[in-house]
């Protein structure tokens, strides 16, 4: 069986890594081939060779400060020019991006299958997070089978009439990736990163949705100065997004405290290391609504829906929104009362046991078993 995996994005990379790996380890049913969209570049390269993943096609779309719509209609072209060249039994894409949704859309007007990795999520709001909800549903739509990686994702699909026979529970690849990551010994040049969470609460931070750029992620650097200035006892680590529209308020409201560290884009392994040492973590990322759990560090999700709410029933993560106010006394509750840090610490992940990749290589294996049967 031919398989041609597209990714795009660093999280995609890293998602999708554990999948390929699992795949060339059966070269005697599958031919891997691995199309990479470059819609995130130096961030996706370190991923590339830290996975030491083989890139067969690089479509280099990436231009400073592109449209959606120029993202798309690059990946579109790009990866039906692959297709042609390829001519694969099953196209595997990876979530919510815009290579992923591009990439779903190519394949289906060439007519081949397209498998769907952390398929079924949903906020049922198109607009939050924007444009991944409808990155999701429409790649869905497109897709011939799909991975979900919990069962509400899998009911989501149902309810939207996918053949439950399309559809495989599998849990998600990001605990694959990151199980394998947290057992990797990793150091830091930085003195201050070197240190972070040894002699006070570390907060590390992500954000970087485009629904919260202007007055929405000003309310959020706002509510993390309040949180460091409150605390003598807490500083924030904040590796920034390369995009400009996060940039310029983070560093017109964060820089200049000695207990803020904005930095560069972090390596993979680098922030897992982060992330372990964290007391806990601000974040609009769905990716980390998924790992943190499995290093027992508690996650407050800064925005107002999220896809994953699996993590929000179990415990592990909290929704609180992205108003000042609001963040900084869900902060200030867990810094305060161990009772309840302890509880979302504690709370069992529910995105998966580190043997998704496994799972979804399985499956295809009989997908190409019966088609040999067929043949024969």
């Amino acid at each position: 069986m031919k398989v041609l995996v597209v990714v795009g994005t660093r999280p995609e990379a890293i998602k999708m890594a554990p999948l390929v790996a699992a795949l060339e380890a059966r070269r005697d049913i599958f031919d891997t081939r691995l199309c990479v969209s470059g819609q995130h570049r130096d961030m996706m390269d370190s991923v590339i060779h830290l996975f030491g993943l083989t890139v067969h096609y690089d479509l280099n779309v990436m231009v400073h400060n592109q449209s959606v719509a120029d993202i798309t209609t690059k990946v579109l072209t790009g990866v039906s020019g692959v297709l042609e060249a390829e001519s694969p039994d099953v196209v595997l894409i990876h979530g919510d991006t815009t290579t992923s949704f591009a990439a779903a859309l190519a394949a289906h007007y060439h007519r081949a299958p397209v498998g769907h990795v952390e398929a079924g999520l949903r906020t049922h709001d198109k607009w939050h997070p924007f444009p991944e909800e409808m990155n999701r549903r429409l790649a869905d739509a497109l897709c011939d089978y799909h991975y979900a990686p919990t069962e509400r994702a899998r009911e989501n699909l149902l309810a939207e009439n996918i053949p439950p026979e399309q559809i495989v529970v599998t849990g998600n690849t990001a605990i694959d990736a990151l199980l394998w990551a947290a057992k990797q010994p990793c150091s830091f040049d930085d003195p201050f990163l070197e240190r972070a969470g040894a002699d006070r609460r570390l907060i590390l931070v992500t954000a970087h949705r485009r629904e919260s750029f202007g007055a929405p992620f000003r309310e959020m650097c706002s509510a993390m100065r309040d949180v460091v200035n409150h605390n003598d006892n807490v500083e924030v680590i904040y590796p920034m997004h390369p995009n400009p529209n996060v940039r310029k308020a983070a560093c017109e409201i964060l820089r200049g405290h000695e207990r803020i560290r904005l930095v560069e884009p972090l390596g993979y392994l680098p922030f897992v290391q982060l992330q372990k040492k964290a007391y806990l973590i601000l974040t609009d990322s769905g990716g980390i609504q998924e790992e943190a759990p499995s290093l027992g560090t508690p996650v407050l999700v800064m925005r107002d829906t999220t896809e994953r709410p699996e993590a929000v029933d179990a415990g592990v993560s909290k929704l609180v929104g992205t108003k000042r106010a609001d963040i900084a006394r869900e902060v200030q509750q867990l810094l305060d009362k161990e009772a309840d840090y302890n509880q979302m610490a504690s709370a069992v992940n529910p995105f998966g046991d580190g043997h998704a990749s496994e799972r979804i290589a399985g499956h295809l294996a009989d997908l190409a078993q019966n088609q040999r049967g067929i043949h024969a």
